[in-house]
This record gives C-alpha cells, sequence and structure tokens, in this order.
C-alpha cells in the first residue's frame, strides 16, 4: 500500500526538487556572463604574448581565482545542462549511470583546471609534453 502524495502550494513534493537545481543554474549563469566576458577579453588581450608576459599574468592572484572561480562555475553549469539533457533525452535505467558518468567529468574537468591555474599561478612550469 503506497502512501498518498504530499501536496504544497497544490503542487507534489516530488516534482519540486527541479526548482532548486533551476535556480541554481541560474545563477551560475548570471556568473559566466561577466566572467566570461573578462575571460574571453583576457585572452584577447595575452594573445601572442610570451610565455613570461602569461606567466606574470598568472602570478596576479586577481587573476588566477577569477581564472579558476570561471572554469568551476563553467563546469557547474555545464553539469547540470547536461543533467538536463540526459534527463529529457535519454530513455531508461542508463540515464542515472550516465548523469553519474557526465558528473564526475565535470568534477574531473574542474579539478584539473584549478590544479593547473594554481600551478601556473606559484610559478611552476606546466607539466612536460606528452605527460
Amino acid at each position: 500500500m503506497s502512501a498518498a502524495p504530499k501536496f504544497k502550494n497544490n503542487v507534489k513534493i516530488s516534482e519540486r526538487h527541479g526548482a532548486g537545481e533551476w535556480k541554481i543554474e541560474k545563477l551560475a549563469l548570471a556568473a559566466l556572463m561577466p566572467l566570461g566576458l573578462w575571460a574571453l577579453s583576457t585572452g584577447f588581450t595575452l594573445a601572442g604574448a610570451d610565455y613570461g608576459a602569461v606567466l606574470a599574468w598568472f602570478g596576479s592572484t586577481l587573476n588566477a581565482g577569477l581564472l579558476a572561480v570561471t572554469a568551476v562555475v563553467f563546469c557547474l553549469f555545464a553539469s547540470l545542462a547536461w543533467k538536463v539533457i540526459l534527463e529529457d533525452y535519454v530513455p531508461g535505467p542508463s540515464r542515472s549511470s550516465l548523469i553519474l558518468v557526465s558528473n564526475l567529468v565535470f568534477l574531473v574537468l574542474a579539478a584539473a583546471s584549478v590544479f593547473f591555474i594554481v600551478r601556473l599561478a606559484l610559478g611552476s612550469a606546466p607539466l612536460p609534453a606528452g605527460v
């Protein structure tokens, strides 16, 4: 015997979980707009610069911090967007495993981004080619 569904404001409670994800997605997008413009303008500014100038740019705590925040917020937004795509278009039980794989990919991408940004900000050389 199943329990009767619970309602709050005439909406089933089990159908309300998406509102929180929607708010996070919109906040992430709102943060990405100025951060994306900043990253784009920085990319144009540093295009053609020598390695020393780029390393000096990364040496600034503000630049490295903003770039790390941009990478993490982008990965959060992309993870939520892929979750919605997979929920809408992938049928059956494989959907939850694909969502898990997608979340892991974006988590690893965010962690690697922050790792290399911090590595450059501290003045360490990037990893050698082929590693």
